[in-house]
């Protein structure tokens, strides 16, 4: 790949102009969340979703799912976030003739990316992330963090905020896209306490999440507390909301949508992603 020709090679270069422009659109279900959300319209992750929420869902096959679901998602996040890069292009046949060279648009790939592993339930999901930002961006600019934190609760199960147990970032976040692979969008307490870490070492490009399922209590914690992150989510749980919601379009009845039981866990969900992912039942 390179960008620098000389005039006498540049006549042979093709400029058809299919690949100069940017034509990806996101399928994503009508909602009134507000444009930082994304609720996929994919019936292919949709139907493999499920079959990881089964009961009789078990590892290995957990992960496998997962890798399928988060390389899928990386995907749509790379084509509706990154920016393009207008750049020369060679092919094999480029030895053999002159007009083996083209000009179109590729993912930038000096862009820096810092993906954020919430251990536990986000330690797979950000590793497949990390990999695949791996393959089409430049190394150099792409690094894992690690945040070692989960949901604190009181004496009736109800979360009430987050336990901290450490962290281990490896430097500024100025101009990085900030990903943040969590699978499960419940409460948002998650979520937060990482963006507050974050916002202290400087101006990111892009603060995304990305996950499996969210609630409408989440969407609605992150829109007043969080509302410079931009939301990817495969479903949106809210079993527990009255029928007329259910029967609306997303968002019509926000405040009356419902998706977490008593004890704060989704509905109809996955039954606890990070014990299972884990095989860690605590």
């Amino acid at each position: 790949m390179t960008s620098n020709l000389g005039e006498s090679e540049s006549v042979f270069m093709l400029r058809d102009t299919q690949y100069l422009r940017k034509q990806f659109k996101l399928p994503e279900v009508e909602h009134r969340y507000g444009s930082n959300v994304h609720l996929l319209s994919d019936p292919f992750l949709f139907t493999t979703l499920a079959r990881l929420c089964r009961p009789d869902c078990y590892q290995p096959l957990i992960n496998q799912l997962l890798n399928t679901i988060y390389r899928e998602m990386v995907t749509y996040v790379v084509n509706n976030e990154f920016p393009l890069r207008e750049t020369t292009l060679e092919t094999r046949m480029w030895t053999q003739h002159p007009e083996g060279k083209f000009t179109g648009l590729i993912i930038d790939p000096d862009i820096r990316v810092i993906c954020v592993n919430l251990a536990r339930a986000g330690t797979v999901p950000s590793q497949i992330c990390f990999d695949s930002f791996n393959y089409i961006l430049n190394p150099e600019g792409v690094r894992q963090d690690h945040i070692a934190i989960n949901r604190k609760v009181d004496d009736h199960e109800k979360v009430v905020g987050t336990n901290l147990g450490g962290v281990k970032i490896g430097g500024d976040v100025k101009d990085a896209y900030v990903v943040v692979p969590d699978p499960m969008g419940a409460t948002g307490s998650t979520l937060k306490t990482a963006m507050e870490i974050y916002r202290k070492l400087g101006p990111a490009k892009k603060y995304i999440a990305i996950h499996l399922v969210v609630t409408p209590e989440y969407l609605k914690a992150v829109n007043e507390e969080c509302p410079e992150l931009t939301v990817y989510a495969v479903r949106l749980d809210r079993g527990l909301s009255p029928a007329h919601c259910l029967e609306a379009i997303p968002g019509a009845h926000w405040a009356e949508e419902k998706g977490l039981n008593s004890k704060q866990y989704i509905v109809p969900g996955a039954g606890g992603l990070g014990e299972v992912i884990n095989n860690s039942y605590v």
